[in-house]
């Protein structure tokens, strides 16, 4: 592998990394925020015990987050410091925002909500986790906006002087149709995560002598699951409709569709030539494509081989095709796996439904749907990102022009070994404390103030 190369298997080792626990993070911080309200409207001692156990959660899978989240800013810096110099103006507001709501608003707030416990008033009590979840939301919304630049450059113009991206309206910036898109269908893969992760745990607890709530916890997730899998697949509809629109060779990649197509089908399973060529075995729903590009059975789909043709002559030689095996691949495994996190959810619903025990292979199967949407929405970003190869900001920037100028092999390869084993520990780390608050009884401990009055003991 050469530099550039090594480069972007940095960026997406870290990337990848770092977005296993962001949606986690934005579900966790919504369904505190939720079970909450819920204790102060009911007065449920259940709802209470739960809120603590997620805050917990949350708390972990925050400060991993954060972490990662750092060094992957960085790294615009460290590897792609051309393309940082020259759409700095246009990043920078995004990742200073970003990075001041998750420090000093989410942080703060997060602090104040779990040391609060027991000291601040209810309603103030309440109103601190609400703003973590709302800034966690906001972050969000504001770091896509950078990522849909990439996807669809909009609001910057180029500085006669220094040569150099300014950006002329934040707000378009903000609100670019991409971000509008891509933002709900986030949030929607967010609810997955976390919920998957509260219905592995409520589950294996009550297979291991768990609390009454624990069947609250996994019925919570489970909703949480198979609402985010169903608000996923209207979302993601209207993102490809967008794609299509922005980056007609995204959803060409995805189909592997080489020939312009009206009525364009879509293909369950294919195979072809491993260097991605037209496949030689397809299993098609016909006019699918067209639908899911345009919304219409009989629209035209743009073929590779035409908007090769097309980009050609527009931006200059060379090749404009992304790696159409991952493009196809990672779109298949990105809705399939999605669908069947949402599948086992709903089944877990309705086999537990007027307290019914459910179906006896559950309690060892759903202690795994954790890995599901995590692996959903990895393959959703690897095909976001590797389909809009070759380029980084896309029809003004390619990957090739924006690398780091002077970076070496042996310094690529070294920092993403560093990083690689870091985040190994990270990993394993991040682990054994969400087992280890699995494992604590959702009862929560002493408030301060009646652990103070239990006198100390006399030695």
């Amino acid at each position: 592998m050469d530099v550039l190369e090594l480069t972007r298997l940095q960026f997406a080792v870290v990337t990848i990394y770092h977005y296993f626990f962001v949606p986690v993070s934005i579900s966790l911080a919504a369904t505190a925020a939720g079970l909450e309200i819920a204790w102060l409207r009911t007065g449920k001692e259940r709802y209470r015990d739960l809120t603590r156990f997620v805050g917990k959660l949350l708390i972990v899978t925050f400060a991993v987050g954060v972490v990662t989240g750092l060094v992957q800013e960085f790294q615009f810096g460290m590897g792609w410091s051309a393309f940082a110099r020259f759409y700095g103006d246009v990043f920078g507001p995004t990742l200073a925002i970003e990075g001041m709501l998750a420090f000093f608003l989410e942080a703060t707030f997060l602090a104040l909500w779990y040391f609060g416990w027991d000291r601040l008033p209810r309603g103030p009590h309440v109103a601190t986790i609400v703003v973590v979840a709302v800034g966690t939301v906001l972050s969000a919304f504001i770091i896509l906006a950078a990522n849909s630049f990439m996807q669809n450059p909009v609001a910057y113009s180029l500085d006669p002087v220094t040569g150099r991206a300014r950006l002329d309206d934040f707000g378009a910036l903000l609100f670019n149709e991409v971000n509008l898109a891509a933002f709900p269908h986030t949030l929607a893969g967010a609810a997955m995560a976390g919920g998957s992760l509260l219905l592995g745990i409520g589950v294996w607890r009550q297979r291991h002598g768990g609390e009454p709530a624990h069947r609250t916890l996994a019925r919570l997730g489970a909703w949480l699951t198979a609402a985010g899998g169903a608000l996923t697949a209207v979302t993601g509809d209207h993102l490809g409709k967008v794609i299509t629109e922005v980056q007609p060779m995204k959803m060409a990649a995805a189909e592997a569709l080489y020939a312009t197509t009206t009525g364009a089908p879509f293909s369950l399973f294919a195979l072809g030539s491993p260097d991605g060529g037209e496949p030689f075995l397809s299993i098609q729903i016909p006019r699918l494509l067209s639908i899911l590009a345009a919304g219409d059975p009989g629209a035209t789909v743009q073929g590779i081989d035409d908007l090769q043709a097309q980009y050609t002559a527009q931006y200059g030689p060379g090749s404009y095709v992304p790696m159409i095996p991952v493009a196809f691949w990672s779109f298949r495994l990105m809705i399939g796996i999605g669908m069947l996190a949402a599948a086992v959810a709903a089944f877990h619903l309705w086999s537990t439904r007027k307290g019914r025990p459910g179906h006896p292979l559950l309690p060892r199967l759903l202690p795994l749907i954790p890995i599901l949407p995590a692996a959903a929405n990895t393959f959703g970003w690897i095909f976001t990102e590797t389909a809009r190869q070759p380029w980084l900001a896309f029809g003004i920037s390619r990957v090739a022009d924006g690398i780091s100028p002077g970076l070496t092999r042996a310094e690529v390869a070294g920092s993403l070994l560093g990083f690689t084993v870091v985040y190994g520990i990270l990993a394993v780390v991040w682990l054994r404390l969400i087992r280890h608050l699995s494992r604590q009884p959702l009862a929560p401990d002493p408030a301060p103030a009646e652990a103070a009055q239990i006198p100390a003991p006399v030695y």
